[in-house]
């Protein structure tokens, strides 16, 4: 069995402790030239394959280990145990995906935006990531096919400060993340000049410049002015939940006729592609994006951030982030909202009316695993943001390779064949059959005796666990257990697995 995420024998807990460091010193101390930063970074980010890939058959067995020296974790706690994860990386696994793990015939994932072609399907969507030359220009460099602009716009912006905030997992990495920034802070014709100069120097690479007007007439001329300088794409920003002007953004995105309205008057100033990017603040997206197309778009970019409170500051008990005594209900990004985009991507792909759009899908994507489950469901491109404030453009890099890996084991020579693969698993809810039991199987040799399968179980579910408290393992009690598969979710040691075959109750 392949193992697409990463490796039983590794303790991922252990790896989620590394802090992914900047000029990582584990690095720099390898006596064996590895990469040991950038090997720990694709572990990381579930690109276990990239991960021996960079060991380039280099072993840790007979090292010292100075990259643990170096940790900085070192210095406060107690260092990563670098030999060990790459020594368990190697051990065992790479003979068996040795074939897998060589850059020959890599699969192709280059795609395009309605003809407008991607060397591969990730761009940085539209934010402060993507907001300036140096900042897009060193994103190119690190491996990204494309950017979305940060939205232009010909009205001054006012921002506020602090102007973020998050929930985060007990290691400090965003699950979820709020914002209530507007637009780009720039004059149009500033940006109009970064474009000429991105495009002088980046000729292959993708722009697509998101643009709000105020009116008619602003859409067409931002969208002319676009074109001339040297944009790609356009994207109608028909979705930001932040504006001063309650006229503006979200409130668009929520009315068919100014969709309309607003993308005929883009196409006026256009010959390119037009993407209309679509707020999530809406209970069906679908017929807003058919009156995008009806006013000339050809694709549809969702989801935009999610209208969100991430919670309120203990100390002064105003809702975070707090800016004088006040906030606001902003935009939600991150892992937490990817089941949300993916079923509007689903929704998408599902109507027949916009059968022949592209789909450039967000909302979530932090690695080539969230890429695939983007592009299984409809997505023809990807954008990205949240992960990239967290963890810099480097991710790119593992996004790339996990994703040509992962399209290699499965034999998959071509991106385009991944798109909308599993669009028609996702059927309604009388579809869906209910006469059989998967029941769970329990692997004792990996179970460490934690008891939080019986907790779960008998707190949450059907009291279908019993514990002995002795020998400290798990036990499944057939008759009671309904098969939901809760006590797979809360395993940390993935010691649970499923039986070989369905069965009906009252016959198991």
């Amino acid at each position: 069995m392949i193992h697409f995420d990463n490796y039983p024998f590794i303790d991922i807990s252990e790896v989620n402790r590394c802090l992914l460091c900047h000029d990582a010193p584990c690095t720099a101390s390898c006596c064996k030239q590895m990469p040991v930063g950038d090997i720990l970074r694709s572990i990381y980010f579930s690109n276990g394959m990239g991960a021996i890939n960079r060991m380039d058959g280099k072993t840790c067995a007979t090292c010292e280990a100075p990259c643990e020296q170096a940790c900085v974790l070192n210095q406060h706690t107690y260092p990563l145990p670098i030999k060990s994860i790459l020594n368990h990386l190697t051990e065992g696994s790479l003979s068996q995906y040795e074939a897998l793990t060589s850059t020959a015939d890599m699969p192709d994932i280059s795609t395009d935006i309605c003809g407008v072609k991607l060397e591969n399907p990730f761009m940085l969507s539209s934010s402060v990531v993507a907001s300036n030359y140096e900042m897009i220009a060193n994103a190119f460099r690190a491996g990204w096919a494309g950017v979305s602009f940060k939205t232009i716009c010909n009205f001054p912006q006012h921002e506020a400060s602090p102007r973020f905030s998050t929930i985060s997992n007990h290691a400090n990495a965003f699950c979820g993340f709020k914002n209530i920034e507007q637009l780009s802070d720039h004059s149009v014709d500033e940006n109009m000049e970064v474009f000429r100069q991105l495009k002088a120097e980046f000729p292959n690479k993708v722009i697509v410049a998101s643009i709000m007007g105020q009116n008619e007439e602003e859409w067409t001329t931002l969208a002319r002015k676009c074109e001339e300088a040297g944009a790609d794409v356009i994207e109608c920003n028909f979705s930001c939940p932040n504006m001063e002007n309650d006229k503006l953004g979200i409130t668009i995105g929520q009315d068919a006729t100014l969709i309309e309205r607003f993308t005929r008057a883009t196409r006026l100033g256009t010959n390119l592609p037009i993407l209309a990017k679509m707020t999530p603040n809406i209970t069906d997206m679908v017929p807003m994006a058919i009156a995008a197309k009806r006013g000339g778009a050809d694709g549809i970019a969702a989801i935009n951030t999610i209208n969100s409170i991430t919670g309120v500051d203990l100390e002064s008990l105003v809702a975070k982030p707090e800016v004088h005594g006040y906030s606001m209900v902003g935009g939600y990004s991150g892992q937490a909202v990817k089941p949300i985009a993916l079923r509007f991507i689903s929704d998408l792909g599902h109507s027949e009316e916009l059968a022949d759009m592209h789909i450039s899908g967000m909302g979530g994507i932090e690695s080539w695993i969230d890429a695939v489950d983007f592009l299984a469901l409809g997505a023809n491109s990807l954008q990205v943001t949240t992960s990239v404030m967290q963890y810099g453009y480097r991710i790119v890099e593992d996004m790339i390779s996990g994703l040509q890996f992962y399209l290699k084991a499965i034999h998959m020579d071509q991106l385009k064949k991944l798109s909308g693969v599993a669009r028609k698993t996702v059927v309604s809810h009388t579809q869906v059959e209910r006469d059989t039991i998967l029941y769970p199987h329990f692997n004792h040799e990996q179970c460490i005796g934690c008891g939080r399968c019986y907790v779960a179980c008998m707190d949450g579910g059907h009291q279908a666990i019993a514990f002995d408290t002795k020998t400290r393992r798990p036990k499944l009690i057939g008759s009671k257990c309904v098969g939901c598969h809760l006590c797979r979710l809360v395993c940390t040691r993935s010691a649970i697995g499923v039986a070989r075959k369905r069965v009906i109750p009252n016959q198991a």
